[in-house]
C-alpha cells in the first residue's frame, strides 16, 4: 500500500465524498473536525460511516486506498461521538488532531480498543496518527513520542496553519521553501521523531490548491527532508504530491548502479562512483528508494511500512 498522499474530505460534503474514490489519494481521510460545520457534525459522523462500509476492498475504484477518518480533538466531548459512529464500519485508521502527548494517545487507543471488541473489530487494527504541532502544547510534547509510542501509531504530522492560528502567527511557504522558525522547530521535531520510531512523517498540507507549480515545490522539498508522504486539501492537489513522492526513472536507475557497485566489492565501505565518493548512508538510501520505489510500482506487496519500521 502507498502512502504518499493523504486527502482530506469534508464529512459533510456527499459530492465529495462521491469522487474521492477515484481521485488517486493514497489514503483517503473523512474529516469530522475543522471542515465541519459544528451543526453538521451529526451528518458528517454518518455520511463517514456509510462512505466507510461502502468502500471496502473490490468495492472500491482503489481497493488499495487507506480509510481513515479525522474526528474531533479530545477536548471536545464529540470525540467520543465521532468513534462511536465510525468504528462500526472499520476504519484503517484515525487521525487524531491537536494531540497533547502520548497521554492523549494512550487514552484514544483505549477507547477504539473497547470499541473494537463490541463491534467485531479486529482488536489493534485500527491505526494512529496524532497531529502533533497544532497547539502550542502539543509542539512541546513531541519528544515525548520517543520514550513512550503505542503500538497503534503508524504515523506522525503536524499542522502549520493550526499552529499559525494558536500563536497568532503566518504560515507559508516562503521564497526558500521553507517556514519560519517556530514552524521549522516543530516539523523537524515530528520528522525527526518519526523515523526515530520507524513511523511514517506526513507533511502538512499546502493552503493554495490552485497553485500547483508551488505545491510540486513544496512537495518535493518535503520528500528530500525525509518526509514520506504530505497531507492535501482538494484532489486537484493528489496527482502532483503522488509524483513528488515517486522516484524518477534517474533515481531509481542511480540506485540499482550504487547498489550494484557494493555488491560487485563485498567488504568495502566506500568508493568511487561517477567522479565522487559513495559509502554505507548511500547504500541504505539506495536500498530504501528501491524499495520505496518498487512498492509505488505495483511491482509486489507492499514495502513501504517494512522499509520504514524497524525490524
Amino acid at each position: 500500500m502507498k502512502y504518499r498522499s493523504w486527502l482530506i474530505v469534508p464529512g459533510n460534503s456527499e459530492k465529495r465524498l462521491g469522487n474521492c474514490a477515484g481521485s488517486g489519494g493514497d489514503v483517503v481521510i473523512v474529516d469530522l473536525e475543522d471542515t465541519v460545520p459544528v451543526e453538521l457534525k451529526r451528518l458528517a459522523r454518518g455520511n463517514a460511516a456509510e462512505w466507510l462500509a461502502n468502500n471496502r476492498g473490490n468495492a472500491l475504484e482503489n481497493p488499495n486506498m487507506g480509510r481513515w477518518v479525522r474526528i474531533n480533538p479530545m477536548s471536545t466531548p464529540m470525540w467520543r461521538e465521532d468513534l462511536m459512529a465510525i468504528m462500526p464500519s472499520a476504519p484503517d485508521g484515525i487521525l487524531l488532531p491537536k494531540a497533547d502527548g502520548p497521554d492523549a494517545v494512550r487514552q484514544l487507543a483505549a477507547e477504539i480498543y473497547e470499541i473494537e471488541e463490541r463491534c467485531g473489530v479486529p482488536a489493534n487494527s485500527t491505526q494512529i496518527i496524532p497531529l502533533v504541532g497544532e497547539t502550542p502544547k502539543s509542539a512541546v510534547t513531541i519528544p515525548d513520542y520517543l520514550d513512550s509510542s503505542h503500538q497503534r501509531i503508524s504515523g506522525l504530522s503536524w499542522g502549520a496553519h493550526d499552529l499559525a492560528a494558536a500563536i497568532s502567527g503566518t504560515a507559508s511557504h516562503g521564497a526558500s521553501r521553507g517556514f519560519g522558525d517556530i514552524f521549522n522547530f516543530v516539523r523537524a521535531q515530528t520528522l525527526l521523531t518519526a523515523h526515530a520510531n520507524g513511523f511514517m512523517a506526513v507533511e502538512t498540507s499546502y493552503a493554495d490548491f490552485e497553485d500547483l507549480e508551488g505545491l510540486a515545490a513544496a512537495a518535493h522539498f518535503a520528500r528530500s527532508d525525509g518526509f514520506t508522504g504530505m497531507l492535501a486539501i482538494h484532489h486537484e492537489q493528489v496527482e502532483t504530491i503522488n509524483r513528488a513522492f515517486t522516484p524518477s526513472e534517474d533515481e531509481v536507475r542511480q540506485a540499482r548502479d550504487i547498489v550494484a557497485a557494493f555488491d560487485a566489492s563485498p567488504g568495502i565501505g566506500s568508493l568511487e562512483f561517477n567522479g565522487r565518493m559513495i559509502d554505507k548512508p548511500h547504500l541504505k538510501r539506495a536500498r530504501r528508494l528501491l524499495g520505496i520505489a518498487s512498492e509505488a510500482s505495483e511491482f509486489g506487496a507492499s514495502e513501504q511500512t517494512a522499509i520504514l519500521r524497524p525490524a
